[in-house]
């Protein structure tokens, strides 16, 4: 299981000292003596790393201090902005330390004019309070990670950051709504693997950061893995939202069961839907994302709203060239969840790829969680031919990370996924080639290809895999407003096959909205998870 705080960030052995050593500008690391460096070069190293046998980064040398700092006492460190690394850039770069969940530093490097001076930890460009545990850690330990700032310090929002880099290959930024939320990762391997296998994390061991230069900051990274190494370039703009175009070139040692490209990863514990019922919490929802939304090589955008199954789920969409994906959070109302993390503000992240992606699918991970602190939801684009052993792959996309819909339509959107707890039929209403377990749902569309329709003229069409459906129609949201529109369905089934469903609005020939796609288990009445 994937964990939201507790994320392994894999790096190299920690650095001895140089000689020739130089402070960077504006009180920050030291920085070693300068090597070239470019994307070429970062390819030729990869190249070279994957022909060589895989060696696991190992670990930052055990102490009782790393073992002491565990979540808590690390949220309390600082890393000031004075002592930032391109201090005087419009978003300087700061540094996380090691600590109990990340015992992997990494080596990040200043890269200027096609040379790289590696940047050194030292126990004085942090801040510690009373008691704390880092005070032990000794010079030379190295960094988990790394981060950009939103602004130089002395200016407003020098303390805050919108774009890291930390555990494995995990990045995130922060949208319109300034919050962090769902991940993307550098590579997926093996998600979701079949039995006697386990999922394979490669990492990214190496960083070369640049300055900001015309409004962008450019990240060079380097991707170690049993079965793959990679070179990367991330060019990041924060506005209007952030934008990451990613550019990667991965060499491969062996063959994989499952080539994840453009990874996002999120976390969902339960929402409207009928997950609402298997938790325990004072919340009306708890999640980051709450659908995945799709849009084909055909141009079909597909809404799937996300569940928290009772069993590993690995859900396909097949496709040709899509068009892009991404993990959402639609419900953008704070009565939704009343907290004071702000789920509301979440940001999505879309992937546009780059060229022609070819024949695969979208999949969809979805594991079983009974906490918020799993990441639990991971997407993913597959293709057919995955790379053979000692072969190369080179893709692009780009991740948008906003609160805006990430495609423009008139189509209606499903705002609403609703359910009623599922309830066995009174014998009275039990016949021949009906199940027996029924459950109601309950589905709001919006948009403005709705306006001046009446809904229940509409067709609503709908699939399912298995199971029967009766009682489907549409009809007004008591809103007073034309928009949105309910759609109510029962559908009966059992058995602990999900039920796939595929439902679409029509007004004659017309489209009138996305695909709804759900994927149903037919739980018994007080089945937990």
């Amino acid at each position: 299981m994937i964990t939201r705080r507790v994320l392994t960030a894999i790096g190299l052995l920690a650095l001895a000292p140089y000689p020739g050593l130089a402070r960077a500008a504006g009180g920050g690391p030291r920085l070693a003596p300068p090597e070239p460096m470019d994307l070429d070069r970062l390819k030729d190293l990869a190249r070279t790393l994957r022909d060589r046998p895989y060696a696991p980064p190992p670990e930052a040398p055990a102490s009782a201090a790393l073992d002491a700092l565990t979540y808590g006492p690390l949220q309390e460190i600082r890393y000031p902005p004075g002592h930032a690394l391109f201090a005087d850039s419009p978003y300087p770069v700061t540094f996380f330390h090691l600590g109990n969940f990340f015992r992997h530093p990494v080596k990040v490097y200043a890269l200027e004019g096609g040379q790289a001076r590696e940047v050194l930890y030292a126990h004085d460009l942090f801040t510690y309070p009373p008691g704390n545990p880092a005070k032990d850690v000794p010079d030379g330990a190295g960094f988990a990670g790394f981060r950009f700032q939103k602004a130089p310090a002395g200016q407003p929002g020098d303390d805050g950051d919108w774009l890291a880099f930390l555990g494995a290959s995990y990045f995130r930024a922060a949208g319109d709504g300034a919050q962090y939320g769902a991940s993307a990762r550098g590579i997926a391997i093996d998600t979701a693997p079949g039995p006697g296998k386990t999922e394979e994390f490669p990492v990214f061991t190496r960083f070369y950061v640049s300055p900001a230069s015309d409004g962008a900051v450019t990240v060079l990274a380097l991707l170690e893995g049993r079965s793959l190494t990679g070179a990367y370039r991330f060019v990041a703009r924060k506005e209007p939202h952030v934008v990451i175009d990613v550019a990667c070139t991965v060499y491969m040692r062996e063959a994989v069961e499952r080539f994840g490209m453009a990874p996002l990863t999120s976390m969902l514990w339960y929402s409207e839907g009928m997950s609402r019922f298997l938790a325990s919490d004072w919340r009306p929802e708890v999640h980051d994302s709450d659908g995945l939304l799709m849009q084909t090589g055909s141009g079909e955008l597909i809404w799937r709203p996300l569940n928290n199954p009772p069993r590993l789920s690995v859900s396909a969409f097949a496709d040709r060239s899509p068009k892009g994906f991404g993990l959402l959070q639609r419900d953008r109302a704070y009565e939704t969840y009343i907290d004071d993390g702000f789920e509301e503000n979440r940001p999505d992240i879309w992937v546009e790829p780059q060229g022609d992606w070819g024949r695969g699918s979208v999949q969809l991970v979805e594991i079983p969680t009974h906490q918020e602190t799993d990441d639990n939801i991971v997407a993913l684009w597959v293709p057919d031919d995955a790379p053979k052993a000692g072969s190369d792959r080179s893709f692009a996309y780009r991740l948008r990370w906003t609160v805006a819909e990430p495609v423009a339509t008139d189509l209606a959107r499903c705002v609403a996924t609703r359910a009623t707890k599922a309830a066995w039929l009174a014998d009275a209403d039990r016949r021949p080639g009906r199940a027996n377990l029924v459950r109601q749902f309950v589905l709001e569309f919006e948009g403005a290809a709705l306006s001046g329709l009446d809904p229940e003229k509409a067709t609503v069409a709908l699939t399912l895999s298995r199971g029967s459906v009766e009682e489907v129609g549409a009809t007004w949201a008591p809103y007073g407003k034309p928009s949105p529109w309910r759609v109510f369905l029962k559908v009966y089934a059992e058995g602990p096959d999900p039920v796939e469903m595929r439902l679409q609005l029509r007004s004659g020939d017309r489209l009138l909205s996305e695909t709804w796609a759900y994927q149903y288990y037919p739980q018994a009445p007080g089945t937990v998870l």
